[in-house]
């Protein structure tokens, strides 16, 4: 199971989770040892593919600091309550487990902000 710090250490994901927003963007921070990387891209592609087939889910991207250990995933959601549902599954919950141990996971919800002609939801 990897060590988890909040992205913002004032307010934490059970926190977030009680807020009352439609479209939910999970944004995860990786910080992974090199020689965890393999196993962390092989958990971590598991873990994605399952998280696909849950509902409400869109737009998931995946992305790696340049010659740095970090890397970062964002997710879209279509509502908190199908986010809850997928954080809250047995299946991803054990697939957290198997990270390496040694791996930082920082996470944070966001919500879109509406601009006119740059972000539109």
């Amino acid at each position: 199971m990897p060590k988890i710090v909040d992205l913002d250490e004032k307010v934490d994901i059970k926190t977030q989770l009680e807020e009352n927003v439609r479209v939910v963007i999970l944004v995860n921070k990786f910080v992974v040892k090199p020689t965890d990387r393999v196993q962390f891209l092989k958990v971590f592609e598991k873990t994605t593919k399952f998280m696909k087939t849950q509902p409400g889910l869109s737009q998931p991207n995946f992305i790696k600091a340049l010659l740095e250990a970090i890397h970062s995933l964002s997710m879209l959601f279509a509502n908190l309550q199908n986010f809850k549902k997928t954080f809250d599954n047995s299946e991803f919950q054990a697939s957290m487990g198997e990270l390496p141990s040694d791996t930082l996971m920082s996470h944070h919800l966001f919500k879109t902000v509406v601009m006119s002609y740059i972000c539109v939801y």
